[in-house]
């Protein structure tokens, strides 16, 4: 049943305080009037002034009145369109599915004169939804309120979306002054982000969606329609808790591997309870962080004023998705996706000494200097030491549940079901091996030899050559030297050779369960030759007789293949455990505090990673070259930093540039969704974790075959930085700008190998069609000019470096310190640069486009969400530092919190 809705008024008010309007968006609790909504443009003619000689200067303020409530609420306004009594607003007002309008409801428009503080109110006759839907366009006569003379005509139209009006735009005004807006419609409903499939997996990751609506006129005088969305992610909570979950259970295992050891001598004991203390306690504070976590409700985002809350510093800052959609006469629609967030950083920790990539630095070198307390492995090795411990803790139960069906396979008698679990068995083993076949194994078990109890050293052998030792016994010392050495020295009661004999154990052992399963089955098909024709049941009864002696024959080796393997993971755990003591022990509790630093800004990373990668897998599901560069090459990941290397900043960019480059060691696997639960699945370690994004059957079947088999995507992050502020200013004239310089030239490096691996893999016509390799080309050199070129606030890196990365089907992210004020500016240039440049936006719309986007849209939304006004957190003294076109419209700017 159709739902009638009266638009009972029509009022023409002149009153003087333009400050005094408000947008409110209205909560969507009731279920739509309409599948499609109710988009509605305005216009008016012949409107009368209150004197004759007055230019009026008008508006229109739509309000709501619901049944229940009585209460009049503003819904939505227009620009303001100045000097004239035929004003054609571009704007319009929509009130989408979800809005609760019922046959009671009443809507009513306001005009306001906003130079006239004299009123005067008119009412017209009411009119029901009904009609609305049978027509497409109403025009009024409003009279005065004492049912006197009329002052003008103001015409309805209801819009479709996605059509285009027809018609030219001549007749708009391009006077921009005060014209602040061209908003056609706001509305918070789902199908703005989901579009018309309504994606439950898209869904399950962005909530609370709000979406804005333009029209701008072209360069030849056609309309084109503009959808700005934005929309928080459950991403947000989602990653940081699972997240934290792996620390807990990686730190767990690692704890329990150090009183694993064994019995030490009380020097190192000592040093085994103070790791193991320190460990704990550090443990019990990713233990407590989870639980209040888990204790969240309410929104899905953490909002500015939250950054320096503890219980919330593995939450990303303020992340959402901005999507602008275009909708143009003579092109293609089109879609901008950007990721703003705020800069991954520890708030809570705060900068006094620094961010990561000072903090890193400094730590490592005065590690190197700890004196006699424990031995120094490199960075390296200590990486290695934990990939190690990995693969044990992956390949040991696969092998021996790999063992386990060979031998069931035995006692069935399945050749075939043998031969499988034979070649599986061989695959991991020799994985396996290959994992120990490292020189650090052989060194961390003399070093552990050493240090157990009752070892007395001799004299120390002339170390070895490094060429023949390989490199990572460089710069390690022990306690018991009185000089220290470059490598580990020999014991004369220590037997190097036994680690090799008891690595080599394991591949002699699965070559005899190999030869003897080969021995079986050559046996087996001998037996069946000379069966030929004989007797079925014959055949039947030995078979069950052979299947019995094939898996007596196979047990004893089997057994030996897990004896063997039990005595490589005992010893080469315990010696990559003595490692990691050694990491810990040289740097309690400066290691601990940097690891939590380093997880914190990496979980805020990896948040906005994953909704990026979602987001971008989603809207490239149809893109063939896309998703053959996926899989082929990987994905650009492109961070715009808008922070100044001034003061505190300069810690958060430092903690940011080491955050970005971390998610390196992440990797993406796309899998079929087996339930209606369509949030990623984490799974890893510290040095490398794989996501895993679900998609539905449907989806699934259009992705290619390499992916479908499960081919791992790998992640190419790169992060461009120039600060736009006042605090740039002194970094400039009286501080230091090289950590930008360093950061942009670095990844500069990044940016280029991954063109090159691009051009190298990936076919010429790959890319879109109106683009050329000759296009990337160019940009890359002009972007090297401009990084070499150490321009104060050269913002045309930010450009280039955006361009380039949508050229290459990356992901775009942008991030301040909030993602809330300079990140608007930036996102909303970058989406009406990109109407100019691509969509043909007509030059003289192109400041009161930028206007009305920073005024009405997404982001003015986005500072109500996070401080509760809608003033961007500028003041004018600031704004006279930043470049011309990061500087909001007037009356948008103020006095508030960041």
């Amino acid at each position: 049943m159709r739902t009638h809705v009266r638009i009972l008024e029509l009022m023409s008010l002149w009153q003087g305080a333009l400050q005094k309007l408000q947008v409110f968006l209205v909560e969507t609790k009731s279920q739509f009037i309409t599948s499609k909504g109710l988009p509605l443009l305005i216009a008016c003619k012949d409107l009368v002034a209150a004197t004759r000689d007055r230019k009026l200067n008008t508006f229109i303020q739509v309000s709501v009145v619901h049944p229940a409530e009585h209460i009049l609420t503003r819904y939505s306004s227009t620009e303001i369109v100045e000097g004239t009594r035929d004003p054609l607003f571009l704007t319009g007002v929509t009130f989408p599915p979800e809005y609760p309008i019922y046959e009671e409801t009443k809507i009513k428009l306001t005009v306001y004169d906003v130079k006239d503080k004299s009123q005067d109110t008119v009412r017209i006759a009411s009119l029901q939804i009904g009609e609305i839907d049978n027509l497409m366009s109403w025009v009024f006569f409003p009279r005065t309120s004492d049912g006197g003379k009329t002052v003008g005509t103001i015409e309805v139209n209801l819009v479709k979306m996605g059509e285009l009006e027809d018609g030219e735009t001549d007749h708009i005004t391009t006077d921009t002054q005060d014209q602040k807006c061209a908003l056609v419609r706001e509305c918070t409903a789902t199908e703005g982000i989901s579009g018309k499939d309504n994606l439950p997996s898209l869904n399950a990751v962005l909530k609370n969606p709000i979406c804005k609506l333009y029209r701008f006129p072209t360069s030849d005088n056609k309309w084109m329609r503009i959808r700005e969305q934005m929309a928080e992610t459950t991403l947000s909570f989602h990653v940081p808790k699972e997240l934290i979950n792996l620390h807990i259970k990686e730190d767990m295992r690692r704890n329990q591997e150090l009183k694993d050891l064994g019995e030490l001598a009380p020097h190192w004991d000592n040093m085994r309870r103070s790791v193991i203390a320190h460990c704990d306690q550090m443990l019990s504070m990713y233990q407590d962080t989870l639980a209040e976590l888990g204790k969240h409700t309410g929104s899905s985002f953490k909002s500015s004023c939250s950054k320096g809350e503890k219980t919330l510093e593995f939450i990303p800052i303020n992340l959402h998705l901005q999507r602008m959609h275009v909708h143009s006469p003579r092109l293609k629609d089109a879609l901008y996706d950007v990721i703003t967030v705020g800069a991954p950083a520890a708030h809570f920790q705060g900068f006094k000494n620094g961010g990561l990539r000072k903090l890193l630095s400094k730590f490592e070198a005065e590690r190197r200097n700890t004196g006699y307390q424990c031995i120094y492995y490199s960075p390296e090795n200590t990486a290695k030491a934990k990939e190690v411990l990995s693969n044990i803790n992956h390949l040991q139960p696969l092998i021996s549940s790999h063992a386990d069906l060979l031998l069931n396979s035995a006692s069935q008698h399945s050749p075939d079901s043998l031969k499988n679990s034979l070649k599986m068995l061989s695959e991991k083993t020799e994985l396996f091996v290959h994992a120990f076949k490292d020189q650090l194994v052989r060194s961390a078990l003399l070093a552990l030899y050493t240090a157990r109890p009752g070892c007395v050293l001799k004299k120390p052998a002339v170390p070895r050559n490094t060429a023949e030792e390989g490199d990572d016994l460089q710069h390690q010392d022990h306690p018991s030297q009185i000089k220290r050495q470059d490598s580990i020295p020999h014991h004369s009661e220590y037997d190097e050779e036994e680690w090799d004999r008891v690595w080599a154990n394991v591949g002699k052992s699965l070559n005899c369960v190999i030869a003897m399963v080969d021995r079986l089955l050559e046996k087996d098909n001998i037996s069946h030759i000379k069966e030929g024709e004989n007797d079925p049941s014959a055949a039947d009864c030995k078979m069950l007789h052979t299947g019995s002696d094939w898996y007596e024959q196979l047990y004893p080796l089997v057994i030996t293949l897990k004896d063997c393997m039990g005595e490589v993971v005992t010893r080469a755990k315990q010696s990559m455990a003595f490692v990691l003591l050694q990491e810990l022990a040289c740097g309690l509790p400066q290691c601990l505090m940097l690891t939590l630093r380093r997880d914190i800004v990496f979980s805020q990373a990896l948040a906005g990673l994953v909704c990026g990668f979602i987001i971008k897998l989603h809207t490239g599901l149809h893109d063939q070259g896309f998703l053959q560069q996926l899989h082929t090459v990987g994905l650009l990941v492109q961070y715009e930093g808008l922070l100044s290397t001034y003061s505190e900043e300069a810690g958060m960019l430092e903690d940011m540039a080491v955050g970005i480059s971390d998610l390196q060691k992440v990797m993406f696997k796309v899998i079929e969704a087996k339930s209606e639960d369509f949030l990623p699945i984490i799974t890893g370690r510290r040095e490398h974790y794989i996501i895993e994004v679900q998609l539905p059957a449907k989806m699934f079947e259009l992705l290619p075959q390499e992916i479908k088999e499960g081919k791992l995507l790998r992640m190419y992050p790169v992060l461009f930085n120039v600060g736009i502020n006042e605090q740039q200013t002194l970094a400039e004239r009286f501080g230091d700008t090289t950590l930008q310089e360093n950061i942009n030239q670095e990844n500069l490096e990044l940016l280029k190998e991954y063109y090159k691996l691009f051009t190298e893999k990936m076919p010429p016509d790959c890319l879109p069609h109106f683009q050329e390799q000759n296009d990337l080309k160019g940009l890359l050199e002009n972007l090297h000019q401009n990084i070499q070129a150490k321009k104060r606030k050269n913002v045309e890196i930010m450009w280039l470096a955006a361009t380039i990365c949508r050229k290459l089907n990356g992901v775009r992210f942008t991030c301040c310190k909030s993602a809330k004020d300079r990140t608007s500016m930036s996102v909303t240039l970058e989406q009406c640069s990109i109407l100019r440049d691509e969509h043909q936006l007509h030059k003289d719309f192109f400041i009161r486009a930028l206007d009305c986007m920073r005024r009405e849209g997404c982001r003015i939304e986005n500072v109500l969400k996070n401080v509760k006004c809608r003033k961007y957190a500028f003041n004018m003294i600031q704004l006279m530092a930043f470049p011309k076109y990061y500087r909001p419209p007037e009356g948008t700017y103020g006095k508030a919190d960041t």
